[in-house]
């Protein structure tokens, strides 16, 4: 229900109940019929006349709200086929019964009558029926006795009929619309929840790596060398709060890294990995709009690196147009050529006009690169 009145579908909310309104302002129109009979009053038939027009003017806009609730409740406009068609025949017997009270006065109930046919049925088939009710009013002015041929009547159910068709064209079209965007928000709503999934990962997997590293090396360290345990695990603690802090900046929607600074927890996290570092020691050279996307490549890379392979060093290359992680180790097994980390990194790229390279590096090892192309 909530989604239902955001989106404007709730049926006691926006275009409906403006549309009640005009309904019932054009229900004016039945003056005419209701001052025939109010003339006849003094006869049992004028003030059946009278009873008779005011019920089909209330059933009208009674049965218009109804449909308003029900069908647009639906997302579908129209209404079920049987209580259409209860609805309009009980119209249609309110409107035969008047003209039986006031005689041709009353035919002017045939136009709200079109308009039903329009309204509460599916296309082509209301067409068909407002037509065919327009042709056998119009008929009946020749047919029944002391009625003559109404053309002011005929232009005016053609009118209507045609009015409505073209009011409930743009109705199912705005109902189209408004269900393309709902299914655009839903997706757009699972593409971020998919992003900052790969985020997390992102962010998450290089610090946990890190952590997992400085541990099982604090544990080592334990009773050989107790001051550099103690260090590593102050090093620990340190990590930790900087995951803590990456979580808080990716929730809050603040998801930039600066380059120097994952320079900088590349360094450190190969150190306690005991794997040598070959890093740059400037980043000037790299344009500032590329800075987000190779932090971002380092990052995999180098968590890519201290998980699966087993190298010994590690190289970082930087140029204006590109940015290198290579490593001497085991090589290019399955693991580090797919996973949400190069996933959310080929993401990434391609927004940039980039291209993620994976492959062998020489005599042995593995090269995780992304290329702007001049």
């Amino acid at each position: 229900m909530e989604q239902q009145v955001r989106s404007g579908w709730a049926p006691d909310r926006g275009p409906g109940r403006i549309g009640t309104f005009w309904i019932a302002v054009w229900t004016f129109f039945l003056v005419e019929p209701l001052s025939a009979a109010w003339d006849r009053r003094d006869t049992v038939a004028g003030w059946a006349g009278i009873v008779l027009t005011i019920a089909f003017g209330v059933w009208y806009v009674a049965f218009f709200g109804y449909q308003r609730r029900n069908g647009f409740a639906r997302k579908t406009f129209h209404l079920q086929a049987p209580k259409a068609a209860a609805g309009i025949a009980l119209a249609l017997v309110l409107a035969v019964a008047d003209c039986i009270a006031i005689g041709q006065d009353g035919t002017a109930t045939a136009v709200y009558l079109c308009v039903l046919f329009v309204m509460a049925l599916p296309t082509p088939l209301s067409v068909v029926l407002a037509l065919v009710n327009a042709a056998a009013w119009y008929a009946a002015g020749s047919v029944v006795p002391g009625w003559n041929l109404d053309n002011s009547l005929l232009l005016s159910m053609l009118t209507a009929s045609a009015a409505v068709f073209g009011i409930q064209q743009m109705i199912l079209g705005n109902i189209r619309l408004r269900r393309a965007n709902e299914e655009n928000q839903q997706l757009a709503v699972a593409d971020e929840r998919n992003r900052f999934s790969r985020d997390l990962h992102d962010i998450l997997g290089h610090s946990l790596t890190v952590i997992t590293v400085k541990a099982e090396l604090a544990n080592k360290l334990l009773d050989v060398d107790p001051e550099r345990a103690r260090a590593e695990v102050a090093d620990l603690e340190r990590l930790s709060r900087d995951a803590l802090a990456d979580v808080r900046r990716a929730v809050e929607g603040y998801r930039e890294l600066t380059l120097p600074g994952e320079l900088t927890r590349a360094r450190t996290a190969l150190r306690a990995a005991e794997i040598d570092a070959d890093l740059p020691n400037s980043t000037d050279e790299v344009p500032g709009d590329l800075r987000e996307l190779f932090a971002w490549t380092i990052r995999e890379g180098v968590t890519n690196v201290i998980r699966h392979s087993g190298a010994r060093t590690c190289t970082v290359r930087l140029t204006p147009r590109s940015a290198e992680v290579v490593d001497d180790g085991c090589g290019p097994v399955r693991e580090r050529g797919s996973g949400n980390g190069l996933v959310g990194l080929r993401e990434r790229a391609a927004a940039a006009g980039a291209t993620v390279v994976t492959r062998p590096a020489q005599p042995k090892g593995f090269s995780l690169q992304v290329v702007v192309p001049a």
